[in-house]
């Protein structure tokens, strides 16, 4: 069995939706037969849902989330979805702890969380993680008159690790070439929370900068001094109220702010959700750790064209059983609207993202229709 730690849960990605542990029963999921296919929130078993959920987690997927809530609610108007950005951290904490319904998470359960998950959920093979969320972290920046950057990996991580500390650093300006670039200090930008996103920005710099970047991935950040902020939005907020300034965060919640191209193989490619999604779609299955868990190893440092390897995925964390009949038949209902191709378009539009594909939501949906209240 594979496991996972915070410190190397390496080339993982996830997002989760946990489900309380008063809520849940001890046992074997059992297949909801009633389940409508991937795309019918719109049947009669969403318009019956009359549940209340809660979930908590991943601040990069607010967006998303706000469209899935509101396209949900036009077709269950009796039923009640929570969401608290609370970070990727916070949201697997609440999951394990039983807090709430479901959780978001841009890293996997780790190998201390994920048998706990199990308990919580009844079994190996109660714990759903689905990657239903997924979009390119882009390397934002704050530089007046220059939207575009072309960097290559190592240069990315001499930057956040504080080496190359001006913006006319010979590192720069090599890739860089007729682009004025002014002696500016550069301030790197950091989360200051637990963050899934960091996480998977490491992973990345650990993978694909080699000696450069000397830190094992991790959700927490790894180098001393620099500037620190609460959340995607934070990051955002910290970068764009600078000059000068560095930091990465969720595509969709980039705005207008400078992007970096990242070097892949002898191209500069740039966070687009296709770029994104290539990267994804061929990663392998992450084995043994229960069939509805479809973590994926992430080809973080790929040199195929057109790929982007900066990339963010949200698995969707549940449990196949609920002892409460309207939470399961509301957190299936939530769930299959947010897998739908109904679903992936409103949260596309909203955030950006990049949506799942049809052999995707195929493979994802035996697990949607698991969950059902226990028996």
């Amino acid at each position: 069995m594979n496991t996972l730690r915070h410190g190397s849960r390496a080339r993982l990605a996830a997002v989760g939706f946990v489900a309380s542990g008063a809520m849940l029963l001890a046992g074997c999921g059992a297949s909801n037969e009633s389940a409508p296919a991937a795309g019918g929130a719109s049947s009669s078993a969403a318009a019956e849902a009359s549940g209340t959920i809660a979930r908590a987690g991943a601040t990069s997927q607010q967006a998303a989330m706000e469209a899935w809530i509101a396209g949900f609610s036009s077709v269950a108007p009796d039923a009640t979805v929570n969401y608290d950005p609370t970070g990727s951290g916070a949201g697997r904490t609440q999951f394990t702890a039983g807090a709430v319904q479901f959780a978001g998470s841009d890293a996997a359960l780790d190998e201390e969380e994920l048998p706990t998950a199990q308990q919580v959920c009844g079994g190996a093979d109660n714990v759903i993680q689905m990657p239903l969320y997924i979009s390119p972290i882009a390397v934002i920046f704050n530089l007046e008159g220059i939207q575009t950057l072309n960097l290559a990996p190592g240069t990315v991580a001499r930057i956040f690790n504080r080496q190359i500390t001006t913006w006319n650093d010979p590192a720069i300006a090599a890739d860089n070439p007729g682009v004025a670039l002014p002696a500016t200090p550069i301030t790197p930008v950091n989360r200051s929370d637990e963050s899934g996103t960091t996480e998977n920005f490491t992973e990345y710099l650990a993978a694909a900068a080699g000696a450069d970047w000397p830190h094992e991935p991790d959700g927490v950040w790894p180098v001393q001094g620099g500037e620190a902020a609460q959340g995607t939005s934070g990051v955002v907020g910290a970068v764009g109220g600078g000059q000068g300034t560095i930091g990465y965060a969720d595509e969709s919640q980039a705005g207008d702010l400078g992007q970096v191209h990242v070097r892949v193989g002898s191209a500069f490619v740039g966070p687009t959700p296709e770029a994104a999604a290539a990267v994804v779609e061929a990663s392998p299955r992450v084995t043994g750790q229960g069939q509805y868990n479809f973590a994926v190893e992430l080809d973080r440092d790929t040199t195929a064209s057109g790929a982007y390897p900066v990339v963010l995925v949200s698995y969707t964390i549940a449990c196949t059983q609920y002892s409460d009949a309207a939470v399961a038949d509301t957190v299936h209902a939530f769930l299959n609207y947010m897998a739908s191709d109904e679903g992936q378009q409103a949260a596309s539009s909203n955030a950006g993202n990049a949506p799942i594909s049809d052999s995707q939501r195929s493979a994802f949906q035996p697990a949607i229709d698991a969950i059902a209240a226990a028996g």
